[in-house]
């Protein structure tokens, strides 16, 4: 350090901001006071090194907003903010990885007068995307699990991962609710239930959040909304569709999770882009919700005020409009928050107190992960290993329990005798089991020599290891045109006793691919010739088992009552192959549900279940829009016997609780997964209501021949709404409990009537219903 700067800031030892003794804030306070005006800024932007402008971009417009990004040297001259995806920009051994991000962040504590390192984030949607980490099923799949507890031990697994090589924040979960299953990030959502996505998203922030990372909910709000399902497509949301279902699962991740980052979305709603939504990211964010974290920009989305947008005029009126609604932290790189927001504060244009109170905001985080700290270290673990038999082992069984079996005559379990062909062009190809946030789909692809750094079996070659393949066929590409290979697969499929046809998705970002971000649908049939493909193996009179792996529902009204067998995944991870296999031959029972409704027809959705009853079957339209197979459906080899409802009584305060149980039963020889899910019906209310919704549900393993008893305490909270006047509220009368197998599987409709006044309800609610799981001897005790 010189020897000519104030001693306050260099002095390591009595400085303020080294002195643990203070509190968070007034250590912050401290060091905000020394700081000149760039020194702030600088606190305030990433800079994304290894990202270029010669296309193959992984964020929208990468190219055009990272070629005049100023030398790394320069940018962190006066301090930085965050590194950008160190390892999840192009291929780096881990290990090498984690000591070249060590000497960066020395680099950057050497090149500021207060020492201060980087907040390094990567993206970890489907595992920290990185070369050579484990690559997990991605959250449609967390959905069909219906397992919050084993979602949380995978983000306990990929954050200690990261915080091994150097990593302080992962950009994950995403809460955003499916709407329209056309758009290209529905493999990136949990579901089109927010009570699902809410409880999945907070298991999934909790565990990321236990191993000292810090989670960043996205895309606050409104996003999957778009209309047409296209990706940043203007949002038409009321504000009770926008706070019942864009804005619940990020309530609950915020208060049962911890989540100490959000990320705004790129969606306008109502002619308000939310990055520069003070409303939004200020006014119920931290007003109304106490939330005390760091909001960061998605990327290059203060930048997008001016550009596509339009509600700025420059760079450094996009940047004091954003600071206003409270993005404290613009990513990836340093771009509006640079030169011309200290050029709009200098002018008077923007106020300093804004950068202020976001630099604060920044610091408080820092310290609290210990990155100011006088001794702080940013030295890697001796060992890296990022793709641990643990991540492994976890990744499969979250696959296993995620494979949904739509429908079966009986032709599943495949018989070991069986003949077995395997077709389609997914059947071989191991980037069927990935994500477009999975490293190889996201990065990978565009660095063939490195090689994918996992080893991803195809779920052809798993089969075969159980069964008699007599051969494999493509028949054709996943979306180009062309029938060339149908002669091969139809001529296979003569020889054979059944044909395993799998087909579904490509994942890839902007329209390469036929899912994922920018990778938008024009209707839900499959992709190119697929569906012509599994017409011409059904014609052949052979036994079909159709596999999908996939990151969207498709349209299968015309395929699947000529199937012997329908199995829905989502892109299952590297052990997906693994675990469809294992379902296919019965070495696996499957136990997953679906938390994407599949629609029978291409373009008679994209309405979800979750819609009041003139968005349902009825006589005033010809379109029938019930879906082929329902949100929650889902199948397995054997059925539990599900006892009556336990009954506690029909009167329900409408500020106390009640309570129900159902008893399952397994009489078979193997053991069965189910959830049991309850519904909620409102029947009459003062503005129109989802015909159900989903408010309560547990999973549950019934053992050969035992007994499990699951009881539900629901506050009356779980039935409040926004009300006619734009409150929530509890409103009494009569309402249905349906407890299900699925939303059109009920097994049994309890009444209640919720009796007392109509009462407002606050941020104290009850969000989540309690579910308990008692084992029953022989006795029923």
């Amino acid at each position: 350090m010189s020897a000519d700067r104030p001693d306050a800031a260099t002095d390591q030892n009595g400085a303020p901001w080294h002195d643990r003794e203070l509190g968070v804030a007034e250590r912050a306070a401290a060091l905000v006071a020394e700081m000149s005006l760039a020194e702030k800024t600088s606190q305030l932007v990433g800079i994304w090194v290894g990202a270029d402008a010669a296309g193959g971009d992984v964020a929208p417009h990468q190219g055009d907003l990272t070629q005049n990004v100023p030398p790394f040297a320069e940018v962190i001259k006066n301090g930085l903010g965050q590194l950008t995806r160190p390892f999840g920009t192009q291929p780096v051994d881990p290990g090498l990885g984690a000591r070249s991000l060590a000497r960066a962040q020395r680099q950057v504590m050497a090149a500021n007068r207060f020492g201060i390192p980087a907040q390094v984030h990567e993206e970890c949607l489907a595992g920290f995307a990185a070369w050579g980490a484990t690559a997990y099923p991605v959250p449609p799949a967390w959905g069909a699990a219906f397992d919050p507890d084993l979602v949380r031990e995978m983000a306990e697994e990929i954050g200690a991962t990261m915080r091994s090589v150097g990593v302080h924040q992962g950009l994950a979960p995403v809460l955003d609710v499916v709407r329209d299953y056309r758009w290209g990030r529905v493999e990136e959502a949990i579901g089109e239930d927010p009570y699902l996505v809410g409880t999945i998203g907070a298991a999934y922030v909790g565990g990321l959040e236990s191993a000292g990372i810090v989670s960043t909910l996205k895309h606050f709000a409104g996003y999957s909304g778009s209309r047409a399902g296209r990706n940043h497509a203007p949002v038409a949301a009321g504000p009770r569709e926008f706070a019942e279902v864009f804005l619940f699962p990020f309530e609950l991740a915020l208060r049962l999770g911890g989540a100490r980052s959000v990320m705004n979305s790129y969606a306008e709603v109502d002619g308000v882009p939310a990055a520069g939504d003070r409303r939004l990211l200020t006014d119920l964010l931290r007003g109304t919700w106490g939330f005390d974290g760091v909001v960061v920009a998605d990327y290059f989305a203060v930048t997008f005020l001016r550009t596509l947008h339009r509600v700025a005029g420059s760079d450094g009126a996009a940047a004091g409009r954003a600071l206003w609604a409270g993005i404290d932290v613009e990513l990836p790189t340093v771009s509006a928050y640079g030169p011309p927001l200290v050029d709009a504060v200098r002018s008077g244009e923007v106020d300093e107190a804004l950068v202020d109170r976001a630099v604060q905001r920044v610091l408080e985080q820092k310290i609290a992960l210990g990155l100011i700290d006088a001794d702080y270290d940013p030295a890697p673990d001796d060992e890296v290993d990022l793709d641990s038999d643990r991540g492994r082992e976890l990744a499969l069984r979250l696959a296993r329990e995620s494979v949904v079996l739509l429908a079966n005559d009986e032709t599943l379990p495949l018989a070991p005798e069986r003949r077995i062909a395997v077709i389609g062009p997914l059947a071989d190809d191991p980037y069927a089991m990935l994500g477009c946030y999975s490293f190889p789909s996201h990065v990978g692809v565009k660095h063939p020599d490195s090689g994918m750094g996992l080893d991803i079996p195809t779920v052809s070659a798993e089969l075969a290891a159980r069964r008699e393949v007599i051969g494999q066929a493509a028949g054709c590409a996943v979306s180009d045109a062309g029938r060339d290979g149908f002669a091969a697969a139809v001529e296979l499929a003569q020889q054979a006793e059944v044909a395993v046809v799998v087909l579904g998705d490509r994942a890839a970002m902007f329209g390469r691919g036929t899912s994922g971000e920018g990778s938008d649908a024009v209707d839900l049939r499959l992709p190119g010739e697929q569906q012509a493909l599994a017409e011409a193996v059904l014609a052949t009179g052979t036994p079909v088992v159709l596999v999908l792996l996939a990151g969207r529902p498709y349209a299968l009204g015309a395929l699947a009552d000529r199937c012997a067998a329908v199995v829905q995944t989502f892109f299952p991870g590297q052990r997906g192959g693994q675990a469809v296999a294992e379902v296919l031959t019965g070495e696996v029972n499957p136990s997953g549900h679906l938390p994407l409704s599949v629609p029978r027809l291409p373009g008679g959705q994209p309405g979800t279940y979750l819609t009041p009853p003139l968005g349902l079957k009825s006589g005033v339209s010809g379109l029938d829009p019930t879906p082929l197979y329902p949100f929650g459906h889902g199948l397995s080899y054997g059925s539990l016997r599900w006892q009556p409802v336990t009954d506690a009584g029909a009167a329900w305060p409408v500020d106390g609780t009640t309570s129900i149980a159902v008893t399952l039963e397994n009489p078979h020889d193997r053991r069965i997964d189910d959830v049991v899910q309850v519904y909620l019906h409102d029947p009459v209310a003062q503005v129109t209501r989802p015909d159900q919704r989903l408010v309560a549900y547990q999973r549950v393993s019934v053992e050969p021949g035992a007994r499990v008893r699951v009881e539900f305490e629901l506050h009356a909270d779980v039935t409040s709404f926004i009300g006619i006047d734009g409150e929530r509220i509890v409103e009494p009368g009569d309402v249905e409990l349906r407890v299900a197998r699925s939303s059109a599987d009920h097994h049994a409709v309890i009444r209640r009537t919720l009796t007392g006044a109509e009462r407002s309800t606050g941020l104290d609610r009850e969000l989540v219903a309690h579910a308990t799981v008692h084992h029953l001897d022989a006795d029923g005790a």
